[in-house]
């Protein structure tokens, strides 16, 4: 079991990371944009809509590598200091009545936005002769589809740690936070300040 969640968290790493190049594109993008208007005087009214694209795709590609790397918000604070049965108890609970319906609706609705949107050859209407958008309204049933399958995976995580009390690993990353630090620095604040 542990063999398929870092497979699916691999895929999700993968994809993230591929999406994450994105970044590169955006900021030459608009890079140029800047020099073409200040230098240059002449703005292209398409580069806006391509950059919203460019951001939203990296945005609803990367929930899934969040998701697998344990990245997205919470109170970690609070949620650090329960037990690891407890966090598996809360993150189940939350995982099946707000997450995976969300994310059904998410694909679900997508499917059908995409669909009309190709039917069409549907494009930006926020400028004149805007670039064609449904490329990326595909992006969102399929963002959908591979955060259900990371979600799914985070479920039976769950279930594990309920089962044995701790948390199964994760493919290694940067954290941002150690909770574990935090904790020990809450617990004994007389020992950091006198080290």
């Amino acid at each position: 079991m542990q063999k398929l969640f870092l497979q699916v968290d691999r895929l999700s790493t993968l994809i993230g990371q591929f999406f994450a190049w994105l970044i590169v594109g955006l900021t030459l993008l608009i890079g140029f944009e800047v020099f073409s208007r200040y230098a240059l005087n002449n703005p292209h009214p398409w580069v806006f809509d391509a950059m919203i694209m460019m951001y939203g795709t990296m945005f609803m590609m990367a929930g899934a590598y969040t998701l697998s790397k344990n990245g997205h918000v919470r109170g970690d604070i609070l949620y650090g200091f329960l037990q690891p049965r407890t966090q598996a108890i809360f993150d189940l609970i939350l995982y099946v009545l707000f997450f995976i319906p969300g994310v059904i609706a998410l694909a679900y609705a997508g499917i059908e936005y995409a669909g009309d949107s190709w039917r069409i050859l549907e494009h930006s209407s926020i400028t004149a002769d805007g670039p064609p958008i449904y490329p990326f309204k595909t992006i969102i049933p399929l963002a959908g589809f591979i955060l259900l399958l990371q979600g799914i995976v985070e479920i039976f995580r769950c279930v594990v740690c309920i089962q044995e009390g701790q948390w199964p690993s994760r493919e290694q990353d940067v954290e941002e936070v150690d909770v574990g630090a935090l904790k020990k620095m809450i617990s004994n604040p007389k020992d950091e300040f006198n080290a």
